[in-house]
């Protein structure tokens, strides 16, 4: 079964009213893309996104897990990091954007993802197995899940997520809201 405009608000709407996380990221929605193509931003605004990758699967990553992916990107000077999100933020191309994001110690393609997100919610989405699985079980994706996924993987996760929110009217982050939910259901 395809994704329906009226599928994919419902389940946006569900995620706003049922996910735990929901007030924060929207905030976060409203003001890092913003604050990270300035540059005004805090470490702990950058810190938050790989703990928010982590921990919006409420618990189903291994604490140990988490901390330790946590504490590799800590290991980050933050003129580091705030060069490498200023940059993001004033790219286009997805490559360019995920390379320089990996040039960051703790950064994979999902934590990139993430940080694309929080940088431009309109356009960009967090790649993970839930939302993968989502677009492959309807056919939208070819191949299951790539554990971990590459860069190609996403940029065609991202062409795939682009070409449904055209059709479908919607942006990257009410996209990402309904796949999660989806997942669930």
């Amino acid at each position: 079964m395809t994704l329906s405009r009226s599928i994919v608000a419902t389940k946006a709407d569900e995620y706003r009213e049922q996910e735990p996380l929901f007030p924060v990221e929207q905030e976060a929605v409203e003001t890092l893309p913003g604050a990270f193509e300035s540059g005004e931003f805090g470490w702990r605004d950058a810190e938050w996104i790989v703990q928010w990758y982590y921990r919006r699967f409420l618990g189903a990553v291994p604490s140990a897990e988490r901390r330790e992916r946590e504490a590799r990107f800590g290991r980050n000077e933050f003129d580091d990091v705030r060069d490498a999100v200023t940059d993001v933020a004033a790219a286009s191309d997805p490559a360019d954007r995920i390379d320089r994001l990996l040039a960051l110690e703790g950064v994979d393609v999902p934590v990139a993802s993430a940080f694309l997100l929080f940088a431009d919610p309109d356009a960009c989405i967090v790649v993970g197995e839930r939302e993968w699985t989502v677009l492959f079980d309807r056919g939208s994706l070819a191949d299951p899940f790539p554990d971990p996924p590459s860069v190609d993987a996403y940029e065609a996760y991202l062409e795939t997520c682009r070409s449904a929110t055209a059709r479908l009217e919607c942006d990257a982050w009410t996209l990402y809201r309904a796949l999660w939910r989806l997942w669930k259901s």
